[in-house]
């Protein structure tokens, strides 16, 4: 699982450098078609300002000056302008006359490109100034809306691929978890049933009552399995007491090496949850725990709320979990055991968050110190 997981990490990193490479393919590309247009732009001002001159210094009217007249209007893309030694305009070409009242639009243009001198008859030098034509802006535009549109591909092929991911891992919870209810409910109905008959014929032994409590544990685990995939029954609870039945339950079945720590100053905190669930998760995390800490060491609880909120703190003093596995670890198939499927963290999170609309995560976490697991739920508030 750690190796779909490490495949999964890469190929989104591939994509995204992809689409970064191609980002800045494109931008380079179209930068070297910018200066190549901008250059042949700059040529033709250069072969106008000369038809220009040419026009204006004509001394003879008896002069074919079709040639010059074809030049200067074969211009049909680049905004220009003709000054005077004062800045007076004198023409224009491919521009609204009403922007030329601007003065402000004048300097704008005088700013972009160096001018083109055209002197004239009398010693005076006039100026051309020109704007990129449209296609030129057009062009230089181009890379940005292309990388726009690459993210936003991008985006929607993630939000495919996670959401396909998602239905399908739904579908595999909802079939596992159904199935497994369906095939322990024969086994533990049979057990339940011997047990009441050992019980009648040996009503003395103490250790027949144990054997039904964890029996009836069975039954329990049947039934959380059986919520899955379908809305449970949330219910008004004392958080206090469901996290002491946890507790009680888990102190019992581990080892006296393991040191439970309740710290709770309310004992009267109210939330909505179904018990059943809320207890397979505390659970999880003891398990967790108790595995990071190798069987010794304490687990501690902490109950902080506020007006709306309630948080509750699991912590451990084992092992911890390195930065770089923490996204990784409440998902399906993750585990750092060399038994199991990976799957507590996952239920866990799916029934704090999806049923109970809360939120899990790890709250604090250093190698060899220990983790902090929060989970946060409603309260309920008496309007």
């Amino acid at each position: 699982m750690k190796s779909i997981y490490g495949l999964k990490r890469f190929l989104k990193y591939f994509f995204i450098l992809l689409s970064f490479a191609i980002a800045g393919l494109s931008l380079f590309v179209t930068n070297v078609l910018v200066r190549k247009l901008s250059s042949e732009e700059r040529s033709r001002m250069e072969l106008w300002a000369n038809a220009t001159r040419e026009l204006i210094n004509v001394e003879n009217f008896d002069t074919d000056l079709s040639f010059v007249q074809s030049v200067i209007e074969a211009n049909h893309t680049i905004p220009v302008i003709l000054l005077d030694a004062k800045g007076e305009l004198l023409s224009y070409r491919n521009m609204d006359s009403l922007m030329l009242n601007d003065s402000l639009e004048i300097d704008r243009i005088k700013n972009l490109h160096e001018p083109i001198e055209v002197p004239v008859n009398d010693g005076e030098v006039q100026y051309i100034y020109y704007d990129d034509s449209l296609l030129l802006k057009q062009l230089s535009y181009f890379p940005f809306v292309q990388i726009v549109v690459v993210a936003l591909f991008l985006f929607l092929v993630f939000f495919a691929f996670f959401s396909i991911q998602k239905a399908e891992q739904d579908k595999i919870w909802v079939g596992l978890s159904r199935e497994t209810a369906h095939q322990l409910g024969t086994p533990i109905s049979s057990l339940l049933a011997w047990n009441e008959i050992l019980k009648n014929r040996y009503p003395e032994e103490a250790y027949l009552y144990e054997m039904e409590k964890d029996v009836d544990r069975l039954r329990v685990i049947a039934e959380r399995f059986s919520k899955i995939g379908s809305k449970p029954e949330l219910t008004e609870c004392s958080l206090q007491e469901e996290l002491s039945s946890v507790i009680s339950y888990m102190r019992k079945r581990t080892s006296q090496k393991v040191n439970y720590v309740f710290d709770a100053k309310n004992t009267n905190t109210k939330v909505w949850i179904n018990a059943d669930l809320f207890h397979w998760v505390i659970e999880n995390l003891c398990k967790n725990g108790i595995d990071a800490m190798e069987g010794i060491g304490s687990l501690t609880f902490k109950i902080k709320e506020d007006s709306k909120n309630v948080a509750i703190d699991v912590i451990d003093n084992g092992k911890g979990i390195p930065k770089s596995k923490l996204k990784t670890i409440f998902n399906p198939g993750y585990t750092t055991k060399k038994r199991g499927w990976g799957l507590g963290l996952s239920l866990a999170k799916r029934i704090i968050e999806e049923y109970h609309r809360g939120k899990i995560f790890v709250k604090h976490s250093e190698p060899n110190f220990g983790t902090t697991f929060r989970i946060i739920l409603q309260k309920v508030t008496k309007d």
